[in-house]
């Protein structure tokens, strides 16, 4: 890992406890070459390091920070690396390159994505390196490259060397047959169709041998070993169809999962890669990797936006539907948030930069959906649980039937060696083994389109498994920002003078409840009061805070009764507001209550009816909210959830997801992510609303809704049903297949052209199944 020229670098140093110890490690990396100086913290134990030009190998550092009887923080010392791996079209070849990063010395943790054709590396970069890697994994036969942010397309399936050499495996074996057909001389057919074989089995062959070199029993190597054992036998014709056959195959298996990967790259295409953007008076067209935060970028009517920003000039309608499956276009005006991908429909726009190309939403869109492979479903766990035992299984199976009965038993070689060739041929199928991937990302990449990202196969899988949901209120089954309806003041107070108190202890405040009064009183013109001091946010009941001298609380009833200034004679004007959905907020002042102020949050349209979906669905319905029992109840009935717990704090959020999970199985917390995110750890799945707008959401929940739309959520559900359903029938399917053909092998019902063609046709049977999901 190399430090740039005008970069410095901080790394965290363990066990320095004393003025000595920083000298020393200052010393030892001061004499690494390249280094212009270097400065430790021995309050923080930082070491910052400042190149003194060039590039700076950072393992160096490291290496003198261990010289000196320290080490580096393992988040500092270890870097992580995606590499593209082609040539990786089956489970056989993962297991391959498992073996490799396993045994590979100075490796962290290591993911393979299957469909994507990727592996990501993290690693010690003072124990190994970048290239080391590639070199490593180079060994198995494939071709190994860095993934680059502006990388070069890759060729078609169609147009790959495999496909170059099925064409002429088909050619050969043609004239083959047609010699044959008109009488030719036996050498001469023998010719045509050694050509075909060889052309055909190269790719298999070769990573059969590669393979087994690792001591990996694969399913190119049963199809090589049946190949040459049917020359062997003298079965040039048979020999010939078998590789063609397979090659055949193994191509269409390409373009499927090509299909695959394309749903991926379409995300990938949906920004633009080059953007206008106007720098220093004057417009220029820049790559969007170097555009910087702050630039301002223009984007024309019909054009995609390049970046994430906010609107600086300019008004349109933009379609965020990429992002956020809206179908709806969005008024965009100044000031209003817009994300690279979506499309302005009218007007010209221009946009404040505010994140670079590689952190945009649809960036981390693109960056979850590839790490959805790694996070995977006890169906992809048992697919590569049953390959590890399966291949081994099938070719000692194949030697068995091949060699035992004619060595032990008298019988004759070539029909036992035909049926063990048969068996061998017959289990060369990686329609279980790609099936349930490709289904995976198909699916991850359908709800993506649709503004639903799942981060993993395992969230997949346990979203049909859900018998109960629970919901946060404010801002999931509202929309979120509260309004005050009415202000009461009592003991002789206006309503100014109520606004101005209340609006300067809510002021420090960052609850919607409190930016709603600081908003009314700013619409109403009246200026906050000044002089406030100690202000103490009270978790989950309000704020107690000193203005001018005296002691004031504001918040709910519950805290006014705490501090015994809730007489009993205001109970009825409570229960009335909380009665039309409405929070209640108090301010009191000392031991006298001063103000009630009423607010609302207008139920989200659509609430009603996604919660009777789930309802008809079978799911139970909550309805979690710190909010009073009035206005709770009267969002409860307004919704139509079937259950719903008030004036709850986090943690006791956290316990109620707890008893419902005891009483009605897994369940799922849907909300923002924010106040939320204890509850969401202890549910099966969390469910993030609002990803789009916020980071939070993004990182919280393990299903994200890019939009607030709540009706997205039926469809979660439908969707995850759909895919395990789907993923379940290939798995049947598959198992079924080798069920029939090896008994049928084992006793002679069938040879070794019509199995390997029913092998071949059941495996892409399965594989353009979970194809279906794209859709």
């Amino acid at each position: 890992m190399n430090i740039d020229a005008d970069a410095e670098k901080v790394l965290t140093v363990k066990g320095m406890d004393c003025a000595d110890c920083a000298a020393h490690v200052q010393k030892e990396v001061s004499k690494v070459a390249g280094v212009a100086s270097a400065e430790v913290s021995l309050a923080t134990g930082k070491l910052k390091v400042i190149p003194a030009g060039g590039l700076l190998d950072e393992a160096r550092i490291i290496e003198a920070v261990r010289r000196a009887g320290y080490d580096v923080e393992a988040e500092d010392v270890y870097r992580g690396v995606l590499l593209n791996v082609e040539g990786m079209d089956c489970a056989d070849e993962e297991v391959l390159i498992r073996k490799k990063m396993e045994a590979f010395h100075g490796i962290r943790s290591f993911d393979i994505y299957l469909v994507s054709q990727q592996l990501k590396v993290t690693y010690d970069p003072t124990l190994t390196s970048v290239q080391d890697i590639i070199k490593s994994v180079a060994e198995t036969g494939m071709r190994v490259s860095m993934v680059r942010e502006k990388g070069e397309a890759k060729a078609a399936w169609w147009r790959s060397p495999q496909a170059f050499l099925l064409a002429l495996c088909g050619i050969f074996a043609g004239i083959g047959f047609l010699l044959h057909a008109v009488g030719f001389p036996h050498l001469a057919v023998k010719a045509f169709f050694g050509l075909a074989i060889a052309s055909g089995i190269y790719y298999p062959a070769r990573m059969g041998i590669l393979a087994l070199r690792t001591l990996t029993f694969n399913i190119r190597l049963l199809m090589t070993v049946g190949a040459i054992g049917a020359i062997f036998l003298g079965l040039w014709e048979e020999a010939a169809l078998l590789v063609f056959i397979y090659s055949f195959g193994d191509v269409l298996e390409s373009y499927a999962v090509d299909r695959a990967r394309g749903s991926i790259r379409a995300l990938m295409d949906l920004a633009p890669k080059e953007a206008l953007v106007r720098r220093n008076g004057s417009e220029v067209m820049l790559p969007t990797e170097e555009i910087v935060v702050g630039d301002k970028v223009i984007v024309k009517p019909g054009d995609r936006i390049p970046m994430d920003g906010t609107v600086a000039a300019g008004a349109s309608f933009v379609d965020q539907a990429p992002i956020t499956g809206e179908s709806i276009p969005v008024e965009k005006r100044a000031g209003d948030e817009v994300f690279a991908g979506t499309i302005n429909q009218r007007g010209s726009l221009e946009i404040d930069v505010t994140k670079r190309a590689r952190d945009t939403t649809i960036a981390r869109i693109i960056h979850s959906v590839e790490e959805a492979q790694a996070r995977k479903s006890s169906y992809q766990r048992f697919g590569e649980k049953f390959g590890q035992y399966y291949t081994p299984a099938m070719f000692a199976l194949g030697l068995g039937v091949a060699l035992l009965p004619p060595l032990f038993l008298g019988r004759p070689w070539f029909p036992f060696i035909y049926r063990g060739l048969v068996v061998f041929v017959v289990s060369c199928t990686c329609g279980l083994a790609l099936s349930v991937p490709i289904a995976v990302v198909a699916a991850v990449a359908n709800g993506a389109r649709k503004g639903i990202l799942f981060k993993g196969g395992a969230y997949l899988e346990i979203a049909q498994e859900l018998k109960a949901i629970a919901f946060d209120k404010t801002g999931t089954l509202t929309i979120g920002r509260p309004v005050v309806t009415d202000v009461v003041p009592l003991n002789g107070l206006s309503e100014p003078d109520v606004l101005a108190l209340a609006a300067a202890i809510e002021s420090r405040s960052e609850h919607p409840l409190a930016e709603a009064i600081v908003r009314r009183a700013l619409e109403t013109g009246v200026t906050p009061a000044s002089g406030l001091t100690d202000f103490e946010a009270l978790t989950g009941m309000g704020v107690k805070a000193r203005l001018n001298g005296k002691t004031y609380l504001i918040g709910t009833p519950s805290l006014m009764e705490q501090y015994g200034v809730l007489p009993e004679s205001v109970a009825p004007q409570l229960a009335r507001f909380e009665g039309e959905e409405k929070t209640m907020v108090l301010l009191a002042e000392e031991q006298r209550l001063l103000a009630f102020i009423a607010i609302a949050d207008q139920v989200r349209p659509g609430a009603p009816d996604t919660v009777a979906r789930l309802k008809a669905a079978g799911i139970h319905v909550a309805m979690l909210t710190g909010d009073n029992e009035g206005t709770a109840r009267a969002v409860a009935e307004h919704t139509g959830v079937d259950t719903y717990l008030a004036n709850l704090l986090p943690e006791q959020k956290v316990e109620a997801i707890k008893e419902l999970k005891e009483r009605f199985g897994k369940i799922a917390m849907v909300g923002d992510g924010v106040n939320d995110a204890p509850a969401m750890a202890v549910s099966d799945t969390g469910i993030a609303m609002g990803g789009a707008g916020t980071d939070v959401a993004m990182e919280t929940g393990d299903i994200v809704l890019m939009s607030d739309d709540l009706s997205r959520i039926p469809y979660v559900l439908s969707l995850s049903r759909r895919s395990i359903n789907n993923i379940r029938q290939n798995t049947f399917t598959s198992m079924a297949i080798v069920a029939f053909l090896v008994p049928a092998a084992l006793i002679g019902w069938i040879g070794l052209v019509p199995g390997l063609l029913l092998n071949e046709v059941s495996g892409l049977i399965v594989i353009v199944n979970a194809l279906r999901l794209l859709r």
